[in-house]
């Protein structure tokens, strides 16, 4: 059997779960396969391991038995299918088949795992678990983010620019601006229609402080390597875990700080991130940021947050520079968190404006532009074209379109959260 006719049954195989899944679940809460409007809205519905649900099981008897014949395939035979799947489909949309290999059963989804390579050793996003691993180093990864004012949601897209069409746009996260009596914060989604705290899709959430000065970047889980400081003594709703594999409650993994501008120069923003869950030695020859391995978290698992008082959450803070497993205690570490600074613009005397080289990649002057590049100590002797490389770009192209490049050590969370923070109102900065 050719190639093409296996990836073709694959894809057949897939449409057909995901079809009964949708005659069986009903409803529309969020998640691929259930009444969402447009699949370039949402990651496939083929995440590993996920379990069956109780009134699915004789609707998908025929799959089962599919996948069965599937998964007998001798090993060498199968790694060379997967080779062949992974090497031939680059890009999005046509990437949806290496999801694709992962769903058919366990052999295939061990098989697939060993195949496909980090983002930062491949360049390619494939799961959603690249999301939240670094950059490639050697290029960025090139996305746009669209902005949509009237529900106050913003859609970050794999791609150079929007299609023409859109239909092969690939989302890769979504945030929507939530009003509250004091303050507004961000929460940051798989899909574009749900923002639920207890969704399985919810992915982190950014605050900003009253001044809109100062940010705070929270994770859903707390990346690899990581230990937790707990801010305050633990309560009862704390010690509550629905799950063993996913500790709960909102981590603090970065800040971004914005200078305060008492009297109101005109100039470009100046801000700061402080990425507590990267050590500042990651951005040396052969350092090592945290990279996450596993699922982020399976789409048919029901997960709730902790409960909650009044809108408050418990948040935790956590460092990454200890290789300890425990999440009880302190952290002992001489490590430093990694320092982000806005790269200096320069004065252009013709244009009359503040200029900054973003090859070709911004065409629209807005104070929301900028570069971010490594603000490291002396005493590590890390290379000055280390600390010059532009880590994050962002910038404007269009009425509500802006495009987002970004590398390593920054994960796609990460960068997007970041860039989120310009479109806050910041009332002591302008």
């Amino acid at each position: 059997m050719s190639l093409k006719s296996i990836v073709r049954e694959l894809k057949e195989m897939r449409d057909g779960i995901g079809s009964m899944s949708r005659r069986g679940g009903g409803g529309s809460d969020g998640r691929p396969g259930h009444g969402r409007a447009g699949s370039r809205h949402s990651w496939p519905g083929l995440w590993p391991e996920q379990p069956q649900r109780h009134g699915q099981v004789q609707s998908q008897e025929g799959p089962q038995q599919r996948q069965g014949r599937w998964a007998n395939l001798p090993p060498e035979l199968l790694l060379d299918v997967i080779q062949r799947v992974e090497a031939s489909e680059a890009t999005w949309p046509a990437r949806r088949q290496v999801v694709a290999c992962a769903a058919v059963c366990r052999s295939w989804r061990e098989v697939t795992k060993e195949v496909v390579k980090t983002l930062e050793e491949c360049g390619r996003i494939t799961f959603p678990i690249s999301l939240k691993q670094p950059g490639p180093r050697e290029h960025p990864v090139q996305c746009f983010v669209r902005r949509d004012r009237a529900t106050s949601t913003y859609l970050l897209y794999l791609g150079l620019s929007p299609s023409l069409h859109g239909e092969n746009d690939k989302l890769l996260l979504a945030a929507r601006k939530v009003r509250r009596a004091a303050r507004t914060s961000f929460v940051i989604s798989l899909v574009s229609d749900d923002f639920s705290h207890s969704s399985s899709t919810y992915v982190g959430k950014l605050k900003p402080n009253f001044l809109g000065t100062k940010f705070t970047i929270f994770d859903s889980q707390p990346p690899s390597d990581a230990v937790v400081l707990p801010n305050n003594k633990p309560s009862k709703r704390q010690s509550k875990q629905v799950s063993p594999r996913l500790p709960l409650g909102n981590y603090s993994v970065a800040t971004v700080t914005y200078e305060l501008t008492v009297l109101r120069n005109r100039g470009p923003r100046r801000m700061q991130c402080t990425m507590h869950s990267i050590p500042a030695l990651c951005i040396q020859e052969g350092g090592k940021a945290p990279t996450p391995m596993g699922t982020i978290q399976s789409l048919d698992e029901q997960v709730s947050t902790l409960p909650t008082s009044k809108g408050k959450e418990p948040a935790l803070e956590f460092s990454s520079t200890s290789l300890s497993a425990d999440l009880s205690g302190p952290v002992c570490t001489n490590e430093s968190p990694l320092v982000l600074k806005n790269k200096a613009p320069r004065w252009h005397e013709q244009l009359q404006c503040w200029c900054l080289n973003f090859r070709g990649r911004v065409t629209v002057a807005s104070v929301k532009n900028f570069q971010l590049v490594a603000s490291v100590d002396p005493s590590l002797d890390i290379p000055a074209a280390e600390q010059e490389k532009v880590i994050l770009q962002f910038g404007k192209i269009g009425k509500d379109i802006f495009t987002m490049d970004y590398r390593y050590p920054l994960s796609a969370f990460q960068a997007f959260a970041i860039c989120l923070t310009s479109f806050d109102t910041k009332p002591a900065c302008e």
